[in-house]
């Protein structure tokens, strides 16, 4: 058995407007991931699309499997302490609509704790290469809060 691995770390701010509504969560390339070794997370994508800056293109946000296989993903959120009334996340499959159309699984609502939000999830699909994932989040606060760190992390077994 083979494993293909790709994990992504953000340390940047990243403002997610209010309104309940899914957000994709940008990741930076080169020395701000932890580990890419098999092309799964590049700025020029798969599809030839090149990002020209992480922090404003929701394509960073994207893992392209490298394999078909079974695919373990791996998510971990921390929200600022905020007014909260429901924090969201979700895993979903071609998240732009760039090859089969969005696909969502493994969505979770919860309340809030007191002080700062932090959440894992791990959650197993079945991923192809032509069709990229990435993780969404959402909360019903009024206005605009931040994620102060996240990873995003697929493991395919072939």
């Amino acid at each position: 058995m083979t494993v293909h691995v790709c994990s992504l770390i953000s340390n940047h701010t990243q403002s997610v407007p209010g309104g309940g509504g899914y957000h994709i969560l940008r990741f930076p390339f080169g020395a701000g991931e932890s580990y890419d070794g098999h092309g799964m997370h590049q700025m020029v994508q798969p599809d030839g699309y090149e990002i020209v800056d992480w922090d404003s293109d929701d394509r960073s946000g994207l893992i392209w499997p490298a394999a078909d296989g079974w695919g373990e993903l791996t998510a971990n959120i921390h929200w600022e302490d905020g007014n909260y009334s429901e924090l969201r996340d979700r895993f979903v499959r071609d998240p732009l609509g760039l090859s089969t159309g969005p696909d969502s699984t493994a969505t979770d609502h919860r309340p809030p704790s007191p002080g700062m939000q932090c959440f894992t999830k791990t959650h197993g699909i079945f991923v192809h290469p032509g069709t990229p994932l990435a993780l969404l989040v959402g909360h019903t606060d009024s206005r605009s809060r931040r994620i102060v760190h996240a990873q995003f992390k697929l493991a395919v077994h072939t």
